[in-house]
């Protein structure tokens, strides 16, 4: 039975470089697949890995219907056997109910990837209607670490590796950043104390506070 498939981790844990796999796996025997993607770090219509693999994909606009789109290539003689869905966080959640649609109607496999919840800890409507609605929700067993060694399990925003807590739900970065908007991940405790690898290189390197004598 075709199934709508939630891939899911956090940033820098390879779930972009999976979707490629799956695509390469798939291509070389002699299926063709639709490949979605948004506000990916290599431009416009591109999926792309941090291993420096890409490819061509659809980049997805806003109010696009996607069903409507397979249907129109189907139509026009094209082909889809499975569809892949990158960064599928920044989909808003009735183009996921149109992915959903195009496993239960036109029984097309449907392979979504993306982070589960922003900077700030908070799910990305995307990743929760996927959450909702998807047949397997799989959590990607490369883990991410955290600075200190620990798995990351969250996702960070950094200014000039500070992170902060405020912003728009979207910005668009990449991890290990030294710009001026960069992503971290975290482990739980760093992320709550608001630690990043910066801070703490600085913290370390900050001379011991001497103590307070009684008068």
């Amino acid at each position: 039975m075709p199934e709508l498939v939630f891939f899911s981790g956090t940033m820098d844990c390879g779930k972009s470089t999976l979707a490629l796999q799956i695509e390469h796996n798939r291509s070389a025997r002699g299926l063709a697949g639709m490949i979605f993607t948004r506000d990916d770090r290599a431009g416009e219509g591109k999926l792309s890995s941090r291993l420096g693999l890409v490819t061509d994909a659809v980049e997805v606009e806003d109010g696009q219907d996607l069903y409507a789109y397979l249907v129109d290539h189907l139509s026009q003689g094209g082909r889809a056997d499975y569809v892949i869905a990158d960064e599928a966080q920044f989909l808003v959640p009735e183009q996921i109910d149109q992915l959903a649609r195009v496993v239960d109607d036109l029984g097309i496999d449907v392979y979504a990837f993306g982070i589960t919840t922003d900077f700030r800890s908070k799910l990305f409507p995307g990743s929760q209607r996927l959450v909702e609605l998807a047949d397997r929700v799989e959590v990607l067993q490369v883990e991410a670490l955290c600075w200190c060694g620990a798995r990351a399990t969250h996702n960070a925003r950094t200014i000039g590796g500070e992170m902060v807590v405020e912003g728009a739900q979207v910005v668009v970065g990449d991890v290990n950043q030294a710009d001026a908007v960069g992503y971290e991940v975290l482990c739980r405790r760093h992320h709550r104390r608001r630690m990043t690898a910066a801070s703490a290189r600085a913290a370390a390197l900050s001379p011991d506070v001497l103590p307070v004598q009684p008068v």
